[in-house]
């Protein structure tokens, strides 16, 4: 049964269901016109640690238990984890997942991760290779502004307008029946370079990769 479409397309003939979601942010996104809509607020962008890097994997464990719990099903069930973060070596996800013990691929597609961890994770069990997966994601502010830009004891100064990097994890557990929402089809981007070179605008260069499909 051929189900792609075109060339960078999948129609799953038997979509995956997300059973389980969670999403878990830091004070200022609480504080967004979306506030009420996520699963944890923290008053704390350290979550308790001591340091930024910290602080991003505890928002991983926080995010991937709270979506287990609200799938209903025990973490050994599910099978193939996929996951990543903004920074070197996927430290906030190996160190945040690390207790889980659930097979883990490591993911770094930027401000994609998100997407592509939940389009293998859906692809994973369309294909039959698994009964339960999970999807999660990362980013922190300060640990993505140490990481690419200026850390913040710096002090340097921002334009206006310079695009923010969420505070916040999100997870998705993945499962062949159950749950309200279905992955019917994935499309994968292509690298696409535009000419963009404002480093404080990445909607700009990352939005062409979006846009470029073909038939």
């Amino acid at each position: 049964m051929d189900q792609t479409q075109g060339r960078q397309s999948i129609c799953f003939q038997r979509a995956p269901h997300i059973i389980g979601t969670s999403s878990v942010v830091g004070k200022k996104e609480g504080e967004g016109p979306l506030g009420s809509a996520f699963s944890v607020v923290s008053q704390d962008d350290l979550f308790g640690e001591d340091c930024w890097e910290k602080a991003e994997s505890e928002m991983q464990k926080e995010a991937l238990t709270t979506a287990i719990e609200d799938a209903g099903i025990p973490k050994d069930q599910i099978r193939y984890l996929y996951g990543g973060d903004l920074l070197g070596q996927l430290i906030a996800t190996s160190f945040g997942l690390e207790s889980f013990g659930i097979p883990w691929f490591g993911l770094y597609g930027a401000c994609s991760t998100c997407g592509e961890a939940l389009a293998l994770a859906a692809m994973t069990v369309a294909g039959g290779y698994a009964d339960y997966t999970a999807a999660v994601t990362s980013s922190h502010f300060a640990s993505a502004e140490k990481q690419f830009r200026f850390p913040l004891a710096y002090g340097n100064q921002r334009p206006l307008s310079a695009t923010w990097t969420v505070t916040g994890s999100g997870a998705f557990v993945l499962g062949k029946t159950g749950g309200h929402v279905r992955v019917t089809g994935i499309t994968a981007g292509k690298v696409t370079d535009f000419g963009v070179q404002d480093a404080m605008n990445m909607g700009a260069c990352m939005a062409p990769a979006a846009c470029k499909i073909e038939p």
